[in-house]
């Protein structure tokens, strides 16, 4: 076995349920091209709701891949979970005969931010309305935070280190460092990512207490970070999972290494302070890159936070520059989420999962609905950017002040 130093981490599997499509291929096409897929929210009891637009899942149905036993105990958020988990075992090509007689080699690391809103408004509407008898025994389990992690795990007989990141955004990325420990510390295989389902009446108004949210009416003005238009951020549904591996372990089995994870770091500055964000992010930056053995000037592409707050994209951009210094402002920046929405903490693995396929396709993806960049950032608009792409840099903040940065590198060019 390698040393704890030796281990590092590999990205073998991307598993996609998002509001731009279900699916690698389908995601990655539409990230490319820059389609939008903002629309008027439509998800049943939020259409009276001041938050009108929105990225929703639509061609999804988990009869079609979830067994009954496990659609009746969970809420929407891990059905979006576990489809995207069997999507990315399917793209490492990790199956049980990999792992059987080894089940405590592969854990399984989830960040959620809302748990299961769905589920929960259901159960205490029943509750409320028809009594104690009229309430399922799942209500327990399938609002919190853990769902995903637990019924994964359970699911594909998973017995290796397993656990939850409780926070808001920034916690998808804080998921892959605590699988990359994992990975260090023995761990052969983690599946790790997050997906969210906030779309429930429920949840929206617990969402309209942030003033940062955008009420625009027009999906193509919504959402518009980095521009003198900018009026919020537009939630969404989804995320994304991965299967991160040993890379000797992945290479035994004959996995395709497709990225490294190499550095991560985080920081807090405080709920939606946004001034201050820029010193904790710029922290996190370096924190990342030091990790990483990772210099400034080797960072080809940026997916940034981009909130779409003017505070917060001033704060985001000075943060770049402070860490980077002057190749703060060449360096190509993207925000494709805001053709798709923020999906909290499914958001940042989201962009991870666009960063390792823009370093394979060496392919900047625009970003759509914006413009008129009144930032000095070099962002990437209108169409995709061809480059050869060997490192990545993802960005992630939370409305509640946490910050996060994670360092991807190619292995492209690794020998096998």
């Amino acid at each position: 076995m390698s040393s704890r130093q030796d281990r590092r981490t590999v990205v073998t599997g991307i598993g996609v349920i998002a509001p731009n499509g279900a699916g690698t291929d389908i995601f990655w096409k539409s990230t490319q091209e820059g389609i939008s897929v903002l629309d008027r929210v439509t998800r049943p009891g939020c259409e009276h709701l001041p938050l009108r637009v929105a990225g929703e899942v639509r061609a999804f149905d988990p009869g079609e891949l979830i067994e009954e036993r496990y659609l009746v105990q969970t809420d929407r958020f891990t059905h979006f979970a576990m489809a995207a988990a069997d999507l990315a075992m399917d793209d490492a090509r990790l199956g049980r005969a990999d792992y059987e007689g080894s089940p405590f080699a592969v854990g399984v690391v989830t960040a959620a931010g809302s748990g299961g809103g769905e589920f929960g408004q259901r159960e205490l509407q029943r509750l409320w309305g028809q009594g104690s008898r009229f309430v399922g025994p799942y209500q327990s389990i399938a609002w919190f935070y853990a769902a995903s992690t637990g019924q994964i795990s359970i699911r594909g007989g998973f017995k290796g280190p397993c656990g939850v990141v409780a926070s808001d955004e920034a916690g998808g990325l804080d998921a892959f460092a605590h699988a990359a420990r994992a990975v260090r510390r023995g761990t052969d295989a983690v599946v790790v990512g997050a997906a969210e389902a906030p779309l429930a009446p429920y949840s929206v108004v617990c969402q309209l207490g942030y003033q940062d949210l955008s009420t625009s009416e027009d999906p193509a003005r919504a959402y518009r970070p980095f521009t003198s238009d900018a009026c919020g951020f537009v939630p969404a549904e989804g995320g994304a999972m991965l299967v991160v591996e040993e890379e000797n372990a992945a290479r035994r089995r004959g996995a395709r290494a497709r990225a490294y994870v190499a550095g991560h770091a985080a920081t807090f500055t405080g709920p939606s302070q946004w001034e201050q964000s820029r010193e904790g992010l710029a922290r996190a930056i370096r924190g990342a890159l030091q990790e990483a053995d990772c210099a400034p000037e080797e960072i080809d592409v940026i997916f940034a936070d981009a909130l779409g707050v003017p505070e917060a994209d001033r704060a985001e951009a000075l943060a770049i520059a402070d860490a980077l210094g002057v190749h703060g402002r060449r360096v190509p920046v993207t925000a494709p989420k805001t053709g798709t929405g923020r999906a909290y903490c499914g958001g940042p693995v989201l962009d991870t999962a666009a960063a390792v396929l823009s370093m394979e396709h060496g392919l900047i993806p625009p970003t759509p609905n914006v413009f008129d960049v009144c930032h000095d950032l070099n962002v990437v608009t209108g169409r995709a950017r061809s480059a050869e792409l060997r490192t990545a840099l993802v960005l992630s903040r939370g409305l509640m002040g946490s910050n996060a940065a994670l360092v991807l590198r190619s292995a492209i060019d690794t020998p096998s």
